[in-house]
């Protein structure tokens, strides 16, 4: 399949629900996003990272100098890493916030997603969100499912796609096309670990979870 989309723009596809625009993993999204705009600039070997060079918010990542970006949210996301190095924790945040409604309007405009205005009980304004291009979607998660099913070789795309949707913890929404095991989990999980960017997305993601759970045990023992 031809890929003209980015691939954060294909990872917010595969999390959004077909019918409900629902979309997974909402409470750490700027994370998985950031993240997965950093893998893309890591693919096109715009970034670069040495695993020896660590910070207190994870390895280092660098800008390749020079560097000439074919989309603008990968120029802007290049440009923020240009600053100066720093630990890939911060720089998830740091690109991925705000990153939301951007990815949304440019899948709306390439025909992926559909939105329509509405009014909640008559009054109050609402946005529905459906997928439009569900060929498109269904060729993608065809791919994500040979991977992890039928034990198909990825390339780094598909591959980074994969680790991707494991390190934000939302592939076992896609359990009614890849039905969820733990052959499954173990293959994800492989393909997570074979990437920094993704492995820094899982890190974020547990420990938000993990923050939020403290905050709620606190809350019910007060």
């Amino acid at each position: 399949m031809q890929n003209e989309l980015l691939l954060v723009e294909d990872l917010m596809l595969l999390m959004t629900d077909d019918e409900s625009g629902a979309i997974a993993g909402e409470g750490t999204l700027y994370y998985t996003l950031g993240g997965a705009v950093l893998v893309e600039l890591s693919l096109g070997q715009y970034v670069s990272v040495d695993p020896r060079d660590m910070s207190l918010s994870g390895v280092k990542v660098h800008a390749v100098a020079g560097a000439s970006l074919p989309d603008p949210l990968l120029q802007n996301a290049h440009d923020t890493v240009a600053k100066r190095p720093r630990g890939v924790q911060g720089l998830l945040a740091e690109i991925g916030t705000g990153l939301r409604p951007v990815v949304l309007e440019r899948l709306v405009e390439r025909g992926m997603l559909r939105q329509e205005k509405k009014k909640w009980l008559g009054v109050i304004p609402s946005t529905s969100t459906t997928v439009a291009n569900t060929a498109y979607k269904k060729a993608l998660v065809e791919e994500v499912r040979a991977v992890l099913l039928d034990d198909a070789e990825p390339d780094a795309r598909t591959a980074a796609l994969v680790g991707l949707l494991s390190a934000s913890g939302t592939l076992p929404s896609l359990h009614r096309a890849i039905p969820w095991s733990g052959k499954v989990y173990k293959r994800a999980k492989e393909l997570e670990q074979s990437s920094w960017g993704a492995e820094a997305v899982n890190s974020a993601v547990m420990r938000t979870m993990a923050a939020i759970s403290a905050g709620s045990a606190a809350a019910v023992t007060n």
